[in-house]
C-alpha cells in the first residue's frame, strides 16, 4: 500500500511528461541534458529499445546502439527523468519478444530488426 501523498505526487510526474508510445524493437532518438560544470547541453542518443521495466514513475527502458569500431553501448534511462528533453520514435520494429537481450551476441546485418508495416 502506497501513501496517498506519494501516489498523487507520482501521478503529477506522469502527467507533466509527454512520452510517445514505444516498445521493444523500436528505434528511438533521445535528447539528454548533460551538465558539465556550469554549462548544460543536450546530447542525442539514438538506438534500439531492447527492454522496458516497471510501471508508472519507476519505469525504465534500455537502449542499445552500435558506436565506433562496432562496440555496443547500452544505457538505462528512467522513463520520467527530467534529464530527457526530447523523445522521438524513428521506426517501429517488428519483434516477437518483450526483451531483446539476444541482440548483444549478434553483429552486423544479423542484428537488424524488420520495420513494422502499418
Amino acid at each position: 500500500m502506497k501513501n496517498r501523498y506519494i501516489t498523487s505526487f507520482e501521478e503529477n510526474q506522469v502527467k507533466q511528461k509527454e512520452i510517445p508510445e514505444f516498445r521493444a524493437g523500436d528505434n528511438v532518438r533521445l535528447g539528454i541534458e548533460i551538465k558539465e560544470g556550469t554549462k548544460k547541453r543536450v546530447q542525442t542518443f539514438e538506438g534500439i529499445v531492447i527492454a522496458r521495466h516497471g510501471q508508472g514513475v519507476d519505469s525504465t527502458f534500455i537502449i542499445r546502439k552500435i558506436s565506433a569500431n562496432s562496440v555496443g553501448v547500452e544505457r538505462i534511462f528512467p522513463l520520467y527523468s527530467d534529464s530527457i528533453k526530447r523523445f522521438e520514435v524513428l521506426r517501429r520494429g517488428k519483434v516477437r519478444r518483450a526483451k531483446l537481450h539476444y541482440l548483444r551476441e549478434l553483429k552486423g546485418k544479423a542484428a537488424r530488426i524488420k520495420e513494422l508495416k502499418k
